[in-house]
């Protein structure tokens, strides 16, 4: 693939690529991708991307649940089957980043998580708007005869109003608050908006910080299976 012996020598980062145009939630992640790409080259790196599969709970009825599973077999045999010494793990839907985490307990591959972050906010008569909490709201009420067609139009347009995930807290931010108390992701990642500077100053962060856990791979220190201890779920 044109790679020289000078950037093969360097630590293999991997990072997995989410993205999908039918999934609002990783709408930023060719972004973060590519500022996750320049932290691991100045940290002294070699960034390396690979596609996995991307579920979210927009489409799938009833659920996503019953995919996280196999996404994690998906992400486990990709980190798996490639030469990496730390993989940074860009996911954001409530089940994408349990996947990614079994997958990397599973395999106990040094990786630093970076959620996609939530959207942005918005109001509605002077009402903040919380999806999805809010969406089964208002539709109650229109389903009640309470607001209009007009009205219900006007808060569709602004229940989503940017791409990441739920900015409620619903399971996507509570799942990226534990995996940063649990200390699988840096400080400041779980609650940057997805669509703010901040958060693609975090995935440049986290990029750098991958390369470190790279080069001390073999010690073993910071594996998923150190870190994810029962005494750090519980303060989680």
């Amino acid at each position: 693939m044109g790679f020289s012996d000078n950037a093969l020598d360097r630590p293999i980062i991997g990072i997995t690529n989410t993205f999908s145009d039918f999934n609002p939630c990783h709408g930023n992640v060719p972004q973060m991708i590519e500022a996750i790409k320049r932290g691991v080259m100045q940290a002294g790196g070699m960034p390396m991307v690979f596609p996995t599969i991307s579920i979210h709970e927009s489409f799938a009825f009833p659920t996503s649940m019953y995919l996280r599973n196999l996404m994690a077999l998906d992400t486990e045999e990709m980190m798996r089957s490639q030469p990496v010494d730390a993989v940074v793990l860009v996911g954001g839907c409530d089940k994408t980043i349990p996947a990614q985490l079994m997958a990397a307990a599973s395999l106990d591959v040094p990786v630093l998580s970076i959620p996609t972050g939530p959207m942005l906010t918005t109001l509605h008569q002077g009402d903040r708007l919380g999806a999805c909490t809010d969406c089964r709201r208002y539709w109650g009420k229109f389903r009640a005869g309470e607001i209009d067609q007009a009205e219900i139009d006007e808060i569709n347009g602004k229940l989503a109003p940017t791409t990441g995930t739920c900015m409620v807290m619903g399971t996507a931010s509570t799942i990226a608050c534990m995996v940063e108390a649990a200390g699988l992701s840096l400080p400041g990642t779980a609650a940057a908006p997805a669509v703010t500077a901040e958060r693609f100053r975090l995935s440049e962060l986290t990029g750098r910080r991958a390369v470190e856990l790279g080069k001390t791979a073999s010690e073993g220190r910071f594996s998923p299976r150190t870190i994810l201890s029962p005494e750090a779920m519980t303060n989680a």
